[in-house]
């Protein structure tokens, strides 16, 4: 086996290699706990294909996975009509495979119990129409919405956010179309780079009606001019974290830790992580996150197949079991299912 990886066109994770994953198998800890896997994609482009029949053969692996939440990845969109209005294809697409989960003949798990997916805020007050077609697109499952906003002026940092807009969260246009959200029930997930936290919290002080999710730990960077500097960097981070969890309107998922983002080479080794270097490298970063928005504001998340990169399911959920077993039962619970199930508002059977 080879111990290089390509990166994939994003450059902020590797690619999947079943034949590498297959490496490395453990057996499943705490095998009986339900969990809610609040992030995951499903999509088939570029070569690159991971739908509802790979994402199954993922959770047969062991862990009980009783729910999931499918979250924006442009997935297809429309091909035609109102540009405005394209993204709606991807609530249908993603609606369309939770009612295939809902046939019962993939397995007891119910993919796509809630769906986030995107209108580009950047539209202002004309973004409500487009909001109310995803609402109606969903079925009961639409939840919410995601306008990555990740964005640095260093390209071995951004990758393929390297010509988004700077400042996207403070655009005053950007918070006419976000100030549809709340009037409508519905969340903001947030995908950035930890220098841009801050944004995000001025964001969530100036909206504390609308619920945002704070995506993959507030994305900690370990590469680029970041590269070598993981102490001062998790400082930074640490201290953003502790300000923005202050909003109690804000949410963090706890994941996204084995995307190329962070610096770890996992993916450059001979041999696949288990789960207890996973768990030592991102238990930091985990901690951090919990102690400042305690285990009711917390979900672990799988973020597949980006963090397949790096680790197996098998190894990723035994990662975030080892780090949690320090709490208590009611407080792992909420980590694993609860907080998920209440913040997407899931209707679980």
């Amino acid at each position: 086996m080879a111990s290089t990886a390509p990166a994939s066109k994003s450059g902020l994770y590797a690619d999947p290699r079943e034949d590498w994953l297959a490496q490395h198998t453990e057996e499943i800890i705490d095998p009986a706990r339900p969990i809610v896997d609040p992030h995951h994609h499903l999509w088939d482009r570029g070569g690159l294909r991971y739908m509802l029949e790979d994402m199954v053969d993922d959770i047969a692996s062991g862990h009980n996975i009783i729910a999931t939440v499918y979250v924006d990845c442009r997935s297809m969109y429309r091909k035609d009509g109102p540009e405005a209005f394209r993204p709606v294809g991807e609530v249908e697409f993603a609606n369309g495979v939770a009612a295939m989960s809902a046939s019962g003949g993939y397995g007891p798990a119910q993919i796509n119990a809630g769906i986030v997916s995107h209108v580009n805020l950047l539209l202002g007050a004309d973004a409500k129409p487009v909001l109310e077609a995803e609402i109606a697109a969903g079925h009961g499952r639409f939840r919410g919405i995601r306008h990555s906003s990740a964005w640095d002026a260093e390209p071995e940092v951004a990758g393929m956010y390297a010509t988004r807009p700077k400042g996207l969260l403070l655009d005053p246009t950007f918070r006419k179309g976000f100030a549809c959200l709340a009037p409508l029930n519905l969340s903001f997930d947030a995908w950035l780079f930890h220098p841009q936290i801050g944004e995000l919290a001025d964001l969530a002080r100036a909206f504390p009606d609308t619920r945002i999710v704070l995506d993959h730990c507030g994305g900690p960077v370990g590469r680029g001019r970041f590269a070598g500097k993981r102490e001062e960097t998790f400082a930074v981070w640490k201290a953003s974290i502790r300000d923005i969890a202050r909003c109690e309107n804000v949410v963090v998922k706890l994941g996204g830790l084995a995307m190329c983002l962070l610096g770890y080479d996992f993916h450059l080794r001979p041999r696949p992580p288990s789960s207890e270097e996973c768990a030592a490298a991102w238990r930091p970063y985990i901690e951090t996150c919990i102690e400042a928005f305690g285990p009711n504001r917390a979900m672990f998340e799988s973020n597949f197949p980006p963090d397949k990169g790096q680790c197996s399911y098998q190894v990723i959920f035994n990662a975030f079991k080892r780090i949690a077993a320090q709490y208590s039962e009611a407080e792992q619970a909420a980590l694993f299912s609860r907080t998920a199930t209440d913040v997407y508002r899931l209707q679980l059977v």
